[in-house]
């Protein structure tokens, strides 16, 4: 069996800066595991902004593919809990499980309005935002740990220098997020699924969106007492400890 995580664990690698499985998670070490620099990130730079959420899952599963693996677990840590769906909404019947860690669904019917347009327009924001308060917040406003936290900083430091970069990146991810819960779909999780998410995740509305995800799918939820959005890297032996049962219950 394959455990598949949608987003790289190095630390200069992520989506707009985050450390997805972090060096304290050991659960999935003694599985068979394949991470990848997501596109525009890491060595898959230089990188085109032109592809969507759906060519994202439609790579991953070139990967797949290509290295003869099937029914695999995706464990996505935000983006990569959103590409984890694109993937379920292309190939409902080919995962074996799926768990969202700090990420939130997909469906519209969970954003407003008002969010969608927000998500469109984040580029000039993280642009014109000043870099030293940017990297400040951002290194505070994903992680509660100072493992966590550091991380987070040494992953933004490698943009030092080229804000513009880091304005791509990460205004193209919200807008691809966008857009994908614009088409309405149903991204319906087939497969047995787990959604975790830290009670001090503020980043954005995803509390609530676990919340309501939970309420609506019955997927289970485990709170992470104390957590940011980076859970993983805040209280990695709890996740541990979750990632093992998850599979245990399955494999």
């Amino acid at each position: 069996m394959y455990v598949f995580t949608v987003v790289s664990r190095a630390p200069k690698r992520g989506v707009g800066g985050s450390n997805p499985l972090g060096d304290g998670l050991q659960s999935v070490r003694k599985y068979n595991i394949i991470v990848w620099d997501a596109p525009a990130h890491a060595s898959s730079w230089p990188f085109r902004f032109d592809f969507d959420l759906f060519d994202k899952a439609k790579w991953l599963n070139g990967i797949l593919e290509k290295e003869e693996i099937i029914k695999p677990i995706i464990i996505g840590q935000s983006m990569g809990g959103y590409v984890g769906q694109a993937y379920a909404q292309l190939y409902p019947d080919r995962l074996t499980g799926f768990i969202s860690i700090d990420s939130a669904p997909l469906q519209r019917n969970y954003v407003t309005a008002v969010e969608i347009w927000l998500l469109k327009r984040m580029e000039p924001v993280y642009a014109h935002y000043p870099w030293k308060l940017l990297l400040k917040s951002g290194t505070k406003g994903v992680a509660t740990s100072n493992y966590g936290r550091n991380l987070m900083k040494e992953m933004m430091l490698v943009y030092d220098g080229d804000q513009h970069r880091y304005a791509q990146i990460a205004g193209h991810g919200f807008r691809i997020l966008a857009e994908a819960m614009e088409k309405d779909l149903p991204y319906e999780i087939k497969c047995p699924s787990l959604l975790i998410c830290g009670t001090k995740d503020h980043a954005g509305s995803g509390i609530r969106y676990n919340r309501e995800w939970h309420r609506k799918t019955k997927i289970p939820l485990k709170w992470i007492e104390g957590a940011g959005h980076n859970s993983n890297t805040d209280k990695p032996e709890m996740i541990n400890s979750l990632l093992e049962e998850f599979f245990s219950n399955i494999l």
